[in-house]
């Protein structure tokens, strides 16, 4: 199938490109505070992290639960920003931190969420790529992306960086620091996996009309942003869901040809993932499972493939006559209440 588009390339993709830049930039400029963020957490020892965020930067929040939990052995939970905006909660905030992840920092909703934290007395942590943005301005320690501007409506730079960050912030209160000697070299694992080409996933995806995205852990999240650039993109029907609880009732949908991406970093889920990936090609299921660039760290690994995932997404939105910076019915900004 050919691209409509030619070899002019698009603003998804210059921006997918800066992203190790971005990361680079990022990690650079933000050396004091994630060293502010990680003297609260010392001294305050929260029971327990909340996290608030929409559309890519919920995916990033996640990821930051995972490894929260994982690496820190501190549970996380997310807050839908409702609660507060429309269902007026008066929720019981205490012993916790919270960490609110908006690239524009407008959202009235996460606003919304973050002020009532800030009443309860909670530390409150922003991530947004605007340090001039209200989300920034009142929150008691902002990190900002450093992205620059993005112009695509598909994020990738900023949610690239933005996993980034949620990945130092846990380096930071992690005691074995073999996470920040990763971290430190991400920018140029970053720089080739945006060079390595998932060809193997773009004839099959550029004429699917549905699929899977499957991820456990870690992986999980990108699987699910992934998911969701192939619908923002593509116009595909993709559905993320863990290696784990696809086996219950999304596997009847699963027939011949059924095309099923697997996002699968060599951690301790590596084991059941392979064992599902079994299963579903006895029932049909065609398995697209490229390989990727290995990070220091299996917990970074995701963001490695998220990298060059988003290039193959770009080039599948432009095979299926799509121009991935112009989706039909999205904007950049969604002023969610």
């Amino acid at each position: 199938m050919s691209s409509a588009f030619g070899t002019t390339p698009t603003r998804m993709a210059i921006e997918t490109a800066e992203a190790p830049e971005v990361v680079a930039r990022m990690l650079r400029d933000n050396k004091e505070a994630l060293a502010d963020f990680g003297k609260l957490y010392r001294s305050r020892r929260p029971s327990h992290f909340i996290s608030c965020a929409r559309g890519s930067s919920d995916h990033a929040a996640s990821y930051f639960k995972y490894l929260a939990e994982i690496v820190l052995g501190v549970p996380c939970c997310s807050v839908g920003a409702s609660v507060v905006s429309i269902y007026s909660a008066q929720l019981k905030l205490r012993d916790t931190v919270l960490i609110s992840i908006s690239q524009s920092g407008k959202s009235p909703d996460i606003l919304a969420f973050q002020a009532d934290a800030r009443r309860a007395g909670i530390p409150t942590i922003a991530i947004t790529n605007d340090p001039l943005a209200p989300l920034a301005k009142d929150s008691d320690i902002c990190l900002p992306l450093y992205a620059g501007p993005e112009l695509s409506i598909a994020a990738t730079k900023t949610f690239i960086a933005s996993a980034t960050l949620v990945a130092a912030i846990i380096s930071e209160c992690d005691a074995t620091h073999r996470l920040r000697e990763a971290i430190g070299r991400l920018p140029d694992d970053l720089a080739m996996a945006n060079d390595l080409r998932w060809t193997s996933i773009e004839d099959p995806l550029a004429i699917a009309r549905s699929l899977y995205v499957l991820g456990r852990g870690p992986s999980l999240p990108m699987a699910q942003e992934a998911a969701l650039k192939l619908k923002e993109t593509s116009g595909i029907h993709a559905e993320a869901f863990s290696a784990a609880e696809i086996m219950h009732g999304p596997m009847e949908l699963v027939q011949e040809g059924f095309p099923i991406l697997v996002f699968a970093p060599n951690d301790a889920a590596l084991p059941t993932t392979t064992g599902t990936v079994g299963r579903l090609k006895d029932a049909g299921a065609v398995i697209l499972q490229p390989d990727f660039c290995q990070t220091l760290h299996p917990a970074l690994d995701p963001i490695s493939m998220i990298q060059s995932f988003y290039g193959s997404a770009e080039r599948i939105a432009k095979m299926r006559g799509r121009n991935p910076d112009k989706p039909k019915l999205l904007r950049k900004v969604t002023s969610t209440l």
